[in-house]
């Protein structure tokens, strides 16, 4: 076991904040890294230390390893945290910490690449009995693709084997539009991981998509803190997270929250992941990947269990075992997670960037605020759109579904475009509100000028 002297927190935004603050809690300093349009952050201003990597997009910046490196012996770290996005799930990365003697907070270079691969990975939860879509191995061109579509059949999904996050990612419906899914998919890939591997999967329709927390030892110990339910997302990219599931049975969570642990040990898996699962509407489920990183929406299974995800990250990077074990875990009522975008949801959710001119945040019991806005600071257009998150916890999911709707009112964000509207009248919504939200919702009630058809 090593105590880190000095942490190096290679993210920005809302997850930086939320690592320096834990940090903190730990005792231990922090550095943060920053590009030229992030010089007035938060995270620049809480952290310990702090040093410019870079200017313009992620890729002269938060995506340049050689100066993150740098940077961190520069500074005399131990370790690196890397929050989620950018260099999160990055084997390369990884590795070249490894190489300068920095803890990476986070799995092996070798466990990301595994889990990192798609194809490799479906690979290894069949041969781990875990349930998977009927899917191909890795293409590389329209020709494979088309060939390797004849065994998934259609419709289809379009996946990049190095991907996340949305990216790289397109339905198809026929074998006439598949050249052109193909060649978009890939091109998204391509900018996004720098890698043009894909593969196809079977596309369920009108699929919940339910993910599971684990928390996994350097002693082989996996703890499971719960599900959630992330269903409402557009282009894949989700907007509400909450937990329990209202989309499967208490048997069927358990059966998923084996076949997490099942994952996480095939996999080698040490510290926080997220096995994340597509179930259709008879509550068959089916492996869909792994995140190897802290999740945008860990703060609603915190809410949920009490637990401090990011603290026992950077505990088990340190090589403490766990302080409690899956007995002593509780998941007590309901928890809703709300992102809060920068963006117009009536002109197809374009970003809005600008200065907040107001700022005025929900709180109150069971409530909780991940953000990194204060009044005066610029929403940069270089990044992504995510600028708060707003989480609460309710006696049962009735109560928590009051209890945002009122955060959701109380919320004033002026100076830029918010989805809070948007969001507000989701929480209001009859297919919502009934548990019965699936991928394709978001979608239809943006159409339908945020009413149900």
């Amino acid at each position: 076991m090593t105590d880190f002297r000095r942490v190096l927190v290679a993210a920005r935004g809302e997850i930086a904040v939320r690592i320096i603050r834990a940090l903190r809690d730990l005792g231990i300093p922090s550095v943060a890294v920053y590009s030229t349009e992030d010089a007035s952050a938060m995270h620049v201003r809480l952290a310990d230390y702090r040093v410019c990597i870079g200017e313009g997009s992620g890729r002269n910046s938060y995506l340049n390893m050689n100066n993150i490196i740098m940077a961190a012996r520069n500074f005399g770290c131990d370790a690196i945290h890397p929050g989620y996005g950018f260099l999160s799930e990055n084997p390369e990365f990884a590795a070249k910490c490894a190489e300068n003697d920095l803890v990476f907070i986070g799995p092996s270079a070798k466990t990301i690449v595994r889990m990192g691969d798609k194809s490799q990975a479906r690979e290894m939860m069949k041969q781990a009995g875990v349930p998977v879509v009927p899917g191909s191995a890795c293409v590389h061109t329209p020709a494979e693709a088309l060939a390797a579509s004849q065994e998934t059949g259609f419709p289809l999904m379009i996946k990049a084997a190095l991907g996340g996050g949305g990216k790289g990612m397109r339905e198809c419906f026929s074998e006439e539009e598949f050249e052109s899914c193909f060649t978009i998919a890939q091109s998204e890939a391509v900018n996004a991981f720098a890698d043009d591997s894909m593969y196809l999967e079977k596309l369920i329709l009108k699929p919940r998509h339910v993910e599971v927390q684990i928390l996994a030892g350097n002693d082989g110990n996996i703890l499971v803190l719960g599900d959630r339910d992330c269903s409402v997302q557009r282009n894949h990219q989700k907007l509400i997270e909450e937990s329990p599931s209202p989309a499967i049975s208490d048997e069927t969570r358990n059966r998923m929250f084996a076949d997490a642990r099942r994952a996480a040990a095939a996999a080698g898996y040490t510290g926080a992941g997220t096995v994340e699962f597509i179930a259709d509407d008879r509550e068959n489920y089916y492996f869909l990947e792994m995140n190897t990183r802290i999740q945008v929406e860990h703060g609603v299974t915190e809410m949920q269990t009490g637990i401090d995800i990011v603290r026992e990250q950077i505990r088990i990077a340190e090589g403490y075992p766990f302080s409690f074990s899956q007995e002593e875990i509780s998941m007590k009522g309901h928890t809703i997670e709300c992102r809060i975008n920068a963006e117009i949801p009536e002109k197809g959710f374009i970003p809005s960037p600008g200065t907040i001119t107001r700022l005025h945040l929900p709180g109150g019991m069971g409530v909780r605020v991940d953000t990194a806005l204060y009044t005066g600071y610029t929403v940069p257009s270089e990044y992504d759109s995510l600028i708060a998150k707003i989480i609460v916890h309710g006696e049962n999911r009735e109560h928590a579904i009051m209890k945002m709707r009122t955060a959701l009112d109380e919320t004033v964000i002026g100076g830029v475009d918010t989805n809070l509207d948007f969001q507000y009248k989701i929480l209001h919504s009859q297919v919502f509100c009934d548990g019965k939200a699936d991928t394709g919702f978001v979608i239809s009630f943006a159409e339908g000028g945020g009413h149900e058809n």
